[in-house]
C-alpha cells in the first residue's frame, strides 16, 4: 500500500511589507514550503492567520503567549529582524519551539545612517540645501552664508554605548574622521557584543565615565529591562554640555521626555534619532517638536542590500529549522 506523502510545511509571513515592499523575491521562502505573506497583520488576526502554520515569520507584529496557543502545529518561529522583543521567547521554549533571529545583516547600512544623522546635525546639510531652494543664499549680500553652527568632528571624542558587530563598525568610521573613540559594554558576556568586544582595540569605559567625556554618544544595545530608560534625567544632565545623542538601536533606550526638555534647555546640542519608543510616533511626542532634533523614520536598516541579506538570512533559519538542526535560536530551545 502506497503511504500518502506529507503536506509541505506551511510557511506564514506576518508583516512581510517593510522587508519586502516589492523590490525583493520571496523565492527563497517559496522553495521551502507553502507560503502565505502578508504585507501587514492586525493583533485580532494573528491567531487566525498562525492557526495552521509549522513556521511563523515576523518583524514587529507580536506573538504572546494566547497567540503561540493558537498555532498547534508550529515548528519554529524566525524573525525578520535582529532583535526579537516582539515575540513571547519563554513561552516558545515552553512547548520547545526555537525562537531564531538574523544577528548580522544590516551592520554596514546601521553604522552608515549612524553619520548621516550626526552630519545633518554638524553639517546642516539638509537644512542649508532648503534654505538655498527658499532663496536664502540669493538673497546673501556674501558669497556664502550658514545658519548655526557648523562642526568639525575630527579631534571630538565619540562614545559607542554596546559595542556589538554594529557599534564596533560605527567605532571604525568615527576613527576614519580623526575622532577619538571610547565605548561602555555590559559586563555580562552576552552572544556577539562580547566576542566583538574581546577583540577589539577600543577602549572601553563606565557609562558614567563615557556621559561625561563624550561630545557624541551613540546608542548600540539592545532593549532589555536593565537597558529601557537607560538615558534619563539623572544621565543627560551628567553629559557633557552641547552633546549630540544618537540613537538608531531601540526607542525605549531613551526617556523621550528627558530628552527633549534637555534639547529646549541648550544642556544638549542636538539629537539624531532613527527609532522612537511608539512607531510610528504619536503626533504629541515631544520629541518632534524639539529643537536641534534630526529624526528619520526607522529605515538605518532599510537599504535594498541589507534587505536582502536579512531574506536570504531568514530563508537559511527557517530551512534550518524544517531540518531539525535549527540556527541562530534566542530563546534557548
Amino acid at each position: 500500500m502506497a503511504v500518502a506523502a506529507s503536506p509541505p510545511p506551511r510557511l506564514v509571513v506576518l508583516d512581510g511589507h517593510t522587508t519586502n515592499p516589492g523590490d525583493l523575491s520571496w523565492e527563497p521562502l517559496q522553495r521551502l514550503g507553502t507560503l502565505t505573506v502578508h504585507p501587514r497583520t492586525p493583533p485580532q488576526l494573528v491567531a487566525e492567520r498562525i492557526a495552521a502554520a509549522d513556521l511563523v515569520i515576523t518583524n514587529k507584529t507580536r506573538l504572546g503567549a494566547a497567540e503561540l496557543a493558537a498555532a498547534p502545529e508550529l515548528r519554529g518561529i524566525c524573525m525578520l529582524s535582529t532583535g526579537y522583543d516582539a515575540v513571547d521567547g519563554a513561552a516558545a521554549a515552553a512547548r520547545a519551539i526555537p525562537l531564531c533571529n538574523v544577528p548580522d545583516y544590516g551592520t554596514p547600512s546601521v553604522a552608515q545612517a549612524v553619520f548621516a544623522l550626526l552630519l545633518e546635525l554638524t553639517n546642516r546639510t539638509g537644512h542649508h540645501s532648503e534654505r538655498v531652494r527658499q532663496g536664502a543664499w540669493s538673497a546673501s549680500p556674501d558669497f556664502c552664508f550658514w545658519e548655526g553652527n557648523l562642526t568639525e568632528l575630527a579631534g571630538l571624542r565619540f562614545g559607542v554605548v554596546g559595542l556589538g558587530r554594529i557599534g564596533l563598525a560605527v567605532a571604525t568610521i568615527a576613527r576614519a574622521f580623526g575622532m577619538e573613540v571610547i565605548a561602555h559594554r555590559r559586563r555580562a558576556s552576552v552572544g556577539g557584543e562580547a566576542a566583538t568586544a574581546a577583540a577589539s582595540p577600543v577602549p572601553t569605559v563606565d557609562l558614567a565615565t563615557l556621559l561625561a567625556r563624550c561630545d557624541v554618544v551613540s546608542l548600540h544595545c539592545p532593549l532589555t529591562p536593565k537597558t529601557r530608560g537607560l538615558i534619563n534625567a539623572e544621565r543627560i544632565a551628567a553629559m557633557k554640555p552641547g552633546a549630540l545623542l544618537l540613537n538608531t538601536g531601540r526607542g525605549p533606550l531613551i526617556e523621550e521626555a528627558d530628552l527633549a526638555a534637555a534639547l529646549h534647555s541648550g544642556h544638549l546640542g542636538g539629537a539624531g534619532l532613527d527609532v522612537l519608543s511608539l512607531e510610528p510616533p504619536d503626533p504629541t511626542n515631544p520629541l518632534l517638536r524639539a529643537p536641534n532634533c534630526v529624526i528619520t523614520p526607522h529605515i538605518a536598516w532599510a537599504s535594498r542590500a541589507a534587505r536582502q541579506r536579512l531574506l536570504a538570512a531568514v530563508a537559511a533559519n527557517a530551512a534550518a529549522i524544517l531540518a531539525g538542526a535549527p540556527s541562530h535560536v534566542v530563546n534557548g530551545v
